[in-house]
């Protein structure tokens, strides 16, 4: 089943000789609980596509829906309660709130939108991320391992359709880098979670269940199998 569904999805900057196509003519879907990176280099589109996929921006021209709602014909308030109830971020800066605790951080977007948490449910997210004995601790009293596994967790705690990760390792030495991309496979399969992640390194594309490469604003071998 399709969690998400682009098509024909354009962002022209400029007009004329100064007309820049970040995005042109992307076409795209991704499947419930699939792991899926994409790959480009610096200026190739995939951080506005990111931007895009998460309604942090709106296109040209063309169509994403999630879990089969057009997200972009919502008007602004309710593309910002959408995002707040369906898509999980992960960003490579974590976005912690310094003064609420690790618990505290994972449970804020659910208080937000006024909802009851589900203790059981987020109890095993902390778990899974081994968070256990962190949940008292401000953020910067953790490592940027940790900091991390917090923002997942707290990615994870709303039940979003789909979570949008752009460059989460890139802060982090090659061990936590590793461990943490670990737990985004985990996570996915735990929770039949979708995830897409957008990077420039070959060797984490290699950990997801398909890899997309975009380059100069358009798909390229988007059917592309990782290793497992």
């Amino acid at each position: 089943m399709k969690i998400l569904d682009v098509n024909n999805l354009e962002k022209y900057y400029g007009e004329k000789e100064s007309l820049v196509k970040a995005l042109d003519g992307i076409n795209l879907s991704v499947g419930t609980g699939e792991f899926v990176c994409i790959v480009g280099t610096s200026g190739s589109g995939k951080s506005t596509l990111l931007h895009m996929l998460g309604g942090l921006d709106r296109p040209t021209k063309g169509s994403i829906k999630i879990d089969n709602k057009d997200i972009f014909s919502m008007s602004d308030e309710e593309l910002t309660i959408f995002r707040r109830r369906n898509i999980g971020f992960v960003f490579q800066s974590y976005n912690l709130v310094p003064i609420l605790n690790v618990y505290e951080n994972i449970v804020l977007p659910i208080e937000l939108d006024g909802n009851k948490i589900d203790e059981d449910y987020v109890d095993n997210i902390i778990k899974i991320l081994g968070l256990e004995d962190k949940i008292d601790r401000l953020p910067n009293n953790l490592s940027g391992g940790q900091q991390q596994r917090v923002a997942i967790a707290r990615s994870l705690a709303t039940k979003p359709s789909i979570i949008l990760a752009d460059e989460p390792t890139g802060n982090l030495d090659s061990k936590t880098e590793q461990e943490v991309l670990g737990l985004f496979k985990i996570t996915s399969k735990k929770f039949n979670q979708t995830i897409v992640m957008i990077t420039h390194n070959e060797q984490i594309a290699q950990m997801a269940d398909r890899i997309i490469r975009i380059e100069d604003g358009k798909i390229f071998g988007g059917n592309e199998n990782a290793s497992k």
